[in-house]
């Protein structure tokens, strides 16, 4: 089987024990990123299976027009960027482990690891010193403050427990089925959304992207922010109402950002206003992007693969297109 591997930049999936899935196959690993539709038909018309790299590459119905060999797509999680009805009108079968079980660990300690650098304001006192500077301010204790959590999952409750070892106070918000489950397990939920926004020292996001939860932050919720108090974004740019957080930071309402995630990606100019604004302390979407998780996430993503090469395809998002006579 001829195999597309898309989006691995550092090349270092083939590097990693789960390759072995692939043990046989005719692999390509690209790694740049290419976005024009056609060129990138060109690039994966001869591959019977790709392999996607969580949300770098759209697949649309275009796209797909455009690949009569393909007959897998293979990745891991939620899927908004590719187009499953097209794929199944194309007999193009997608799987994709949703790992309800599975919290990542990588996508906890980074959040932590950006409040951490944010409330102690790592970035400029390194670069004051690499510049010959010493101090340059007063960074903030973590130990009894209190940190917001919206959205009551695996990662969130990993974050929690990180907070909670460091004598944080945790309240929580998210959907109604959230919460109820929150205080189900006798977590602190917030008496209302507005007190969620405007009590706590940070607040830290949590939400899969979906149409429901697409910009379920807005402009107004930002404005009840203290102006002392940090906005934390591991998840998806796309949960905040599109230009409200740079419009948010500008009015001083929170007064900073620690953010891993852009509503463009990946962000290959200079001078972006979000990602370099004195408030920000940012990082380009590496949440996820330690050799642990990888090779957690490319097992689930390459053993599809092989599962489907030996007749036997598992994670089916479209089983019908398998389930039908050929």
């Amino acid at each position: 089987m001829k195999v597309a591997v898309l989006d691995d930049w550092f090349d270092s999936l083939r590097h990693l024990s789960c390759f072995q899935h692939l043990h046989g196959m005719a692999v390509d690993v690209f790694t740049d990123h290419v976005t024009d539709t056609n060129l990138l038909a060109a690039r994966l018309a001869p591959y019977e299976a790709i392999t996607l790299f969580r949300e770098r590459t759209a697949i649309t119905a275009d796209l797909i027009a455009k690949l009569p060999h393909l007959k897998l797509i293979s990745q891991r999680s939620v899927y908004p960027h590719i187009d499953i009805k097209a794929c199944s009108e194309a007999g193009i079968l997608v799987c994709s482990n949703m790992h309800g079980d599975t919290p990542s660990y990588a996508a906890a300690e980074h959040s932590w690891a950006l409040i951490m650098a944010a409330m102690r304001d790592i970035p400029a006192q390194m670069t004051s010193l690499q510049k010959g500077g010493w101090q340059i301010g007063v960074g903030k204790t973590l130990h009894g403050r209190t940190i917001g959590l919206y959205g009551y999952g695996r990662i969130a409750k990993q974050v929690a427990h990180y907070a909670k070892a460091f004598g944080m106070h945790v309240i929580w918000w998210g959907s109604e089925q959230g919460r109820e489950r929150a205080t189900a397990d006798g977590a602190i939920v917030a008496e209302s959304r507005h007190a969620f926004f405007a009590t706590p020292d940070i607040i830290s996001i949590h939400l899969r992207l979906n149409d429901v939860t697409h910009a379920v932050i807005t402009a107004d919720d930002l404005a009840l922010m203290r102006p002392d108090s940090l906005l934390v974004n591991t998840a998806r740019a796309g949960l905040i109402a599109p230009g409200a957080l740079l419009a948010a930071l500008n009015a001083g309402r929170p007064g900073k950002a620690a953010i891993d995630v852009f509503d463009k990606e990946p962000i290959n100019w200079s001078g972006d206003p979000l990602a370099t604004h004195p408030n920000v302390v940012a990082t380009p979407h590496i949440g996820f992007v330690t050799e642990d998780e990888l090779n957690l996430q490319f097992d689930d993503v390459f053993a599809q693969i092989a599962a489907f090469a030996a007749g036997r395809p598992i994670h089916m998002i479209n089983p019908e297109i398998w389930n039908k006579p050929r």
